[in-house]
């Protein structure tokens, strides 16, 4: 090899670090929505960007071993044979790794007969003929023989982030030997995961003296009968396996390779596909990390905006001398910390910017009356956003017509990332320079706030121009504009009011839970006789669980058995125990301990919490809530009711009103399926599960037990979700077989329902979308994917999809229809909160009555279904007492 390097070549062990990274990352914390487990993809991903930035390769190939026998099992077939099976859950991460090598414009490569570490010595000679440094990245000690000066070996010391460097020298010093003699040291010490026994009683330190002694293997063989002590008597004794251990650990570095080294080169990524399997894998952070290998010309559109002109001069007069539609952009903070310091405006091919901080009087007054003048169109992106930051500074944001925020998620709900860059980036294909002012300022291009905010303002437009057509050709126009778009200034001022807590309530709360934790960890103590084990030390558990009390294993783990959530609530119903009743309730508890100082760290000054209400996460488009998450509250347990006890009316108001829907998802199941059993139900008013459970189980309606209603209650919601027979099976504890004859004969009894399940599938394949009863599509091509796991993970989105869209629609238009009433009748009361398919007002005094005749009218004249509307209303001085 040349002194100096012509470039470097990154060779990467597919499935060895793909397994480091599956038991590097809990499965259970890495999966879709619809349970597709993302672990491996997500670990191996991470860690092969991370090299390809710290490394900078100019050429990168993973290898991978391809399923069936090698030469090596021909002539061994026990090779290998003692590993474990291969977790359900990582295999079908393998074709998604692949698929992900591919956007990021990775070569793969595998050969039948061969290894993967056969490609990669090969290709590692092949790289350092050709002068280049090579790095091999791999879990497998045969990869230490490729060590020399040209080729670094990384080995993962643990999970796939830390990697250890050997060069030769690193592995004289680990192992007493040279590189090219390692396959020596292991033919006589032997290789557990590959099944070839070494020589008993002979270990690395041994077999090193050897080397070092005799000069090598063939010499120690032939010179065995010369090797003293007891060690040389074994050495004797299996003379052929050592020969055998050496013969298959030895790598082959002339096989005829799929790729030639130049298509190994690397051209960078795509951004169309990183960004697509970024969003079938509902990967957020890591999307930012894969988008800076994508190259090329894709910067010109944004580059171009980049060049019109911020005026700062006259700003003020300019802008507030505007009639017409204007794209708007507000730099500034949200939160308990909103305010904002610069304002762009782009119109008519100019663009302006305004530092907020240095406004006259008069200029300051003109600028308000603007902002708040509803006749002036205005579109942004994060409208609502803007809205707090000029709240901040006594300034009213009216007359929003567009954001380009939600026009992003309407066009494609299932991507992830919609703030500014992320959209930007994907549209336009680069990311401006950043916001200036106050502790951001920008280190970049702009040299102040109001400079900074214009070029946003600018790009701005440029979406909005790209969007506004893609949500037209879409079908979705009438939705965003008359249904999106109006509820951000709602949604704004919920979240501005906030909703009362009685935090001496919580702070007992948790008390209690904390309490109940620890008399639950003492029963779990003294369920083993006294221990006090570390509850929260998966090893500690393991060794309890497993070892003193001999329980049946759960799913096999890197570092043992799983000791998660679920694996322990399966666990117990098949084999109760004291202990495992004490730990699950210890980390309930516990669990209701954090939500609760969670709730507790987020009320403000006023003695308010204001969550924030977010249009562009979930796909379905319901709404979601974050900075407390209040769906994390639990609904029909005492605990999330006595939560629910610490959300109180203000001093102002008299009292809370609550309004939710019964049953929506099945009223809509209903609807869309046409059954005529199911519409009669609801029509005449039954017990919906009780009047199904007749049915499915062939008795009449006063002979279903409670028993049975749940079972239909559990089937029936599961159906609207896109759930399984196996799925089912785990939920209501039966075989997978008694679950799907559950529902065949739910099925037998409801075919519309099941027509339509089967059908919605067939007709998304067919159109590339799904839609709601409102127009809300969710384009997913992954349905003719011919990826099988990306196909199955959009076939259960698109069972689902329907319904849960349609109710978030539902209760979106319910929202601004009790806000126009609200502000027609000139009441003070106000929305609060929206929480699953329930509304919170908190009612100013004497407007009780009105307030509840609103919500009955409008949530349930929100849509006109085959089946009516059942609205359920309470009152209270707490969200809890106003339930129902």
């Amino acid at each position: 090899m040349s002194a100096t390097p012509q470039g470097t070549l990154l060779l990467v062990d597919g499935l060895s670090m793909a397994f480091r990274a599956f038991f590097g990352l809990p499965v259970e914390n890495f999966s879709t929505s619809t349970g597709t487990p993302t672990n491996a993809v997500y670990g191996f991903t991470t860690m092969l960007a991370t090299l390809m930035r710290d490394r900078e390769p100019t050429h990168v190939a993973v290898a991978f071993d391809l399923p069936g026998g090698t030469f090596r099992t021909e002539r061994l077939p026990s090779y290998k044979g003692t590993r474990d099976a291969t977790p359900p859950e990582f295999e079908p991460q393998v074709p998604l790794i692949r698929e992900m090598l591919q956007a990021l414009g990775v070569a793969s490569v595998d050969k039948e007969r061969y290894e993967a570490d056969d490609l990669l010595a090969t290709y590692a000679r092949l790289g350092s003929e050709a002068g280049l440094r090579v790095l091999v990245v791999s879990g497998d000690r045969d990869t230490i023989q490729l060590v020399n000066d040209d080729v670094t070996l990384l080995y993962p010391r643990k999970g796939v982030s830390d990697l250890v460097e050997f060069t030769p020298d690193a592995v004289r010093e680990k192992y007493g030997v040279a590189p090219g003699q390692y396959p020596d040291l292991a033919a006589l010490v032997g290789e557990t995961s590959d099944n070839l026994p070494g020589v008993p009683g002979v270990g690395p330190k041994t077999a090193a003296k050897w080397i070092g002694v005799y000069g090598g293997l063939e010499e120690i063989l032939s010179q065995a009968d010369d090797v003293p002590g007891k060690a040389g008597q074994s050495l004797r004794d299996h003379l052929d396996q050592v020969r055998l251990n050496r013969e298959l650990n030895h790598l082959l570095t002339d096989l005829e390779v799929p790729l030639d080294l130049e298509a190994l080169s690397y051209g960078g990524a795509d951004a169309q596909a990183i960004h697509e399997m970024c969003d079938a894998l509902q990967f957020r952070t890591l999307r930012d990390r894969l988008l800076p290998f994508v190259v090329g010309d894709a910067e010109a559109p944004a580059e171009s905006r980049d060049e019109v002109e911020v005026v700062l001069e006259g700003a003020v007069d300019a802008v507030t001398a505007l009639t017409g539609a204007v794209t708007l952009h507000v730099d500034g903070r949200t939160g308990a910390d909103a305010d904002a310091w610069a304002v762009g405006v782009f119109h008519g091919g100019e663009a302006w910017g305004i530092d907020l901080s240095s406004l006259t009087s008069a200029e300051e007054e003109s600028l308000t009356g603007w902002l708040a003048d509803a006749t002036v169109p205005k579109t942004l992106h994060g409208a609502k956003d803007a809205w707090h930051s000029l709240a901040a500074r006594g300034i009213e944001l009216r007359g929003i017509v567009g954001d380009t925020q939600i026009a992003a998620f309407l066009v494609n709900p299932d991507q992830r990332g919609f703030d500014l860059d992320s959209v930007l980036q994907r549209y336009l294909g680069a990311v401006p320079s950043a916001s200036a002012g106050g502790d951001e300022l920008d280190l970049g291009l702009s040299t102040s706030p109001g400079l900074a905010a214009g070029e946003r303002a600018a790009h701005v437009a440029a979406l909005a121009d790209l969007l506004d057509a893609e949500v037209e050709s879409r079908g979705m126009s009438d939705l965003y504009a008359d249904l999106e778009i109006p509820l951000v200034s709602v949604l704004a001022r919920m979240e501005d009011a906030g909703i009362a807590v009685d935090t001496a309530h919580l702070d007992s709360l948790s008390d209690e839970a904390l309490g109940r934790a620890a008399l639950a960890a003492q029963d779990a103590y003294d369920a083993i006789g006294g221990d006090q084990v570390n509850l929260g030390s998966p090893k500690q558990l393991q060794e309890v669980l497993f070892e003193r009390l001999g329980m049946p294993k759960t799913r096999k783990i890197k570092t043992g058995y799983s000791t998660d959530a679920g694996s322990l609530q399966e666990l117990h119903a098949k084999r109760p125990h004291p202990f495992l009743e004490a730990l699950l309730a210890h980390r309930d508890s516990t669990k209701l301990a954090q939500i609760i100082k969670g709730l507790a760290s987020e009320v403000r000054a006023d003695g308010r919490i204001h969550t924030t209400f977010s249009q562009t996460v979930a796909a379905t488009g319901r709404l979601s809530s974050r900075d407390p998450n209040l769906q994390n509250i639990p609904i029909r347990t005492d605990e999330g009711h006595r939560i629910r006890e610490a959300f109180v009316v203000g001093a102002e108001f008299e009292t809370l009103v609550t309004a939710d829907y019964s049953q929506i998802e099945m009223r809509i199941m209903a609807h869309l399926s046409g059954d005529e059993a199911l519409i009669e139900a609801f029509r005449g008013g039954e017990d919906l599960h009780r009047f199904v459970g007749a049915r499915v189980f062939g008795v009449e309606p006063e002979d279903v037990t409670p028993h049975m209603r749940s079972q239909v209650k559990a089937m029936s919601y599961g159906l609207a979700y896109g759930l399984s027979s196996f799925g089912l099976s785990k939920q209501l504890g039966l075989e997978v077989s008694q679950a799907q004859a559950l529902m065949d004969d739910y099925f037998a009894r409801f075919g519309a329902v099941r027509d339509y399940l089967k059908g919605v599938v067939a007709k998304a394949r067919e159109d590339g979308y799904t839609e709601t009863i409102f127009g809300r599509r969710r384009y997913m091509p992954d349905l003719s994917s011919t990826n099988r796991q990306r196909r199955e993970i959009a076939e259960r989105a698109a069972l689902n999809a329907p319904i849960q869209g349609s109710a978030a629609d539902l209760i979106k238009r319910a929202m601004l229809g009790v806000e126009d009433r609200l502000r027609d009748e000139r009441l003070a009361s106000r929305q609060v909160l929206q929480v699953h398919d329930e509304l919170v007002v908190e009612t100013a005094p004497g407007e009780r009555d009105a307030v509840e005749a609103i919500l009955r009218e409008e949530m349930g004249g929100a849509a006109d279904l085959a089946v009516p509307l059942d609205v359920n209303v309470g009152a209270g001085a707490t969200w809890r007492a106003a339930g129902h």
